[in-house]
């Protein structure tokens, strides 16, 4: 009698293809944000431009990205994941394509834009279209493949960054999105499921989507000044901070008046589990993702290092975070995220507390052993809690919550950023106003952001790089408590052994469906009407 991928506890070839199609993808824009963020030196001098507004070919595609997430869920049930999918990563290597024959500042900051618009679907889709093909038993083992991309690319993004900023011109860094695109739609057309629309995703939330995108956007932009000038009391921050929060509240009213017919339905919420999923990713994205900006600014900043050393000093977190995946997939399967991800945790805590003590000449030894530990746990925390965020969820409220998730992920991300800089910043600032030191640098006095941290001359550093590392240490102290408070959160996560997770009583599990695992399109019967 043969044998099911059920019974062995394998992954099954329909599922393990969509998660491999995926990847092809997200290697896509994971990777290009930070390799572009490596080169924006290299673009200011070459476009000449400032930097402040080279800045905005990161800015411009991260308020694109914010503006497209929203929609993401109900073009996947209006039109089928796969078609979306592939448009995704057409406008994405078209974006890419056009960046590369970019003329000036301001043609780039627009195919930036083009780039952002396919990049911003790419994650929620992604994620929608594995939770789909995975049933519940094997929701942990399956998201672990998205982990690859996710993990990788903040890793060693800057090594691609450097070699290619390096040894040929900025143009590259667009050009290589190219053929690796080419590949994912090949992918995508041959080996994904044809995706069937949803009978019922109804007319598009116009209100809503302006609601929900013009917030995100404003949340973003004012995160992403708040980091780039290292406040959040400078000119114009505030405003749109709280332009966004009061964004964020009118479209939670809205939305609970149209329920399910909203662009996101914010009652997904009242999921425990899902809601507990929620709140972990958005501090996960605060002090793990936050604080993964600090690092090579370290590296860079006081021990000197170029982009492309400081990226391999990073490589033993992503050695750290692939032992992770392999290792917490079935496990996440077999006891719940529930027990996986406070011990995920504890593993970040203590690969972070090296660095609260870092000084100038800090072993690189012991920080690449901490920076592995670090991995490990960064590992064991993010794609656990976003496979029980599906867990208790049918298949057709998959592509709704995974807007919410890649938001929740996102803002986290850029808050813990901004948090962190600040910090940073300050703590600087006041060492140097306490020691009555004054540097010539542009940082010196004023608390800039991260760009202005990278401008201190190697002149000054033997006075001020001891200050500078001290304010480092503080900084990692910040996302050291950050990080702690995912395990609060974490306690609502799911345990359970062998797969047998109690189901929210509103909510067919993905497994739910007989045909699970032969077509990850097609919704199980809708429970409670």
């Amino acid at each position: 009698m043969a044998t099911t991928s059920e019974e062995t506890g394998r992954i099954p070839r329909a599922v393990l293809v969509t998660g491999l199609v995926v990847v092809a993808g997200m290697l896509m824009p994971v990777l290009d944000s930070t390799i572009v963020n490596v080169a924006l030196d290299t673009l200011s001098s070459d476009l000449d431009a400032s930097l402040n507004k080279t800045q905005w070919v990161v800015t411009g595609y991260l308020l694109a990205v914010a503006m497209v997430i929203p929609i993401t869920g109900w073009a996947m049930d209006r039109f089928g994941s796969k078609t979306i999918w592939i448009m995704a990563v057409t406008l994405f290597m078209l974006g890419s394509a056009l960046c590369a024959a970019a003329w000036n500042i301001e043609s780039l900051i627009g195919f930036r834009i083009l780039q952002g618009l396919g990049g911003g679907m790419l994650l929620p889709a992604g994620q929608a279209m594995i939770a789909k093909a995975a049933g519940q038993d094997r929701m942990g083992s399956a998201m672990a493949v998205l982990g690859i991309p996710m993990l990788l690319g903040p890793v060693f993004g800057p090594v691609l960054g450097g070699l290619l900023v390096e040894y040929t011109t900025w143009h590259w860094i667009f050009v290589v999105n190219v053929p690796v695109g080419l590949i994912a739609i090949a992918l995508a057309v041959w080996k994904l499921p044809g995706g069937r629309p949803e009978d019922d995703a109804g007319a598009l939330d116009i209100v809503g989507l302006v609601l929900l995108s013009g917030s995100l956007a404003s949340l973003l932009y004012g995160l992403s000044e708040a980091s780039s000038q290292g406040g959040f009391d400078k000119a114009g921050v505030l405003g749109w901070l709280i332009g966004g929060g009061v964004g964020l509240v009118a479209y939670t009213a809205w939305s609970l008046i149209r329920g399910p017919a909203s662009i996101i339905d914010v009652r997904l919420l009242t999921n425990r589990v899902f809601a507990s999923s929620t709140v972990t990713i958005f501090l996960v994205g605060i002090g793990m993702f936050g604080g993964m900006l600090l690092l090579p600014l370290y590296y860079q900043t006081v021990r000197g290092q170029g982009a492309l050393d400081a990226g391999l000093l990073l490589a033993p977190q992503g050695l750290g975070a692939v032992v992770a995946v392999v290792l917490t997939g079935k496990l996440t399967d077999r006891i719940g995220a529930g027990y996986v991800v406070p011990v995920g945790v504890l593993l970040a805590l203590a690969g972070t507390l090296p660095f609260t003590q870092v000084g100038t000449d800090t072993s690189y030894w012991w920080l690449s052993l901490a920076l592995f530990v670090r991995g490990i746990g960064l590992g064991a925390v993010m794609m656990p809690t976003i496979s029980s965020a599906y867990s208790t969820l049918s298949k057709d409220k998959a592509s709704r919550a995974a807007p919410t998730l890649s938001a929740t992920q996102q803002v986290g991300a850029s808050l813990g950023s901004a948090l962190l800089i600040t910090a940073l910043t300050h703590h600087f600032t006041h060492e140097l106003l306490d020691r009555g030191v004054q540097s010539q640098s542009r940082s010196g006095g004023g608390g800039g952001g991260s760009t202005e941290l990278s401008s201190i001359p190697r002149s000054e550093m033997p006075v001020i790089g001891p200050l500078l590392a001290d304010s480092y240490g503080f900084a990692f102290w910040v996302a050291w408590v950050l990080m702690a408070l995912i395990l609060i959160p974490a306690i609502g996560l799911p345990r359970h052994w062998h797969g047998k997770e109690p189901q929210d009583p509103d909510d067919t599990p993905p497994g739910a469906a007989p045909d699970a695992d032969t077509d990850a399109d097609v919704a199980p019967v809708r429970p409670g009407g």
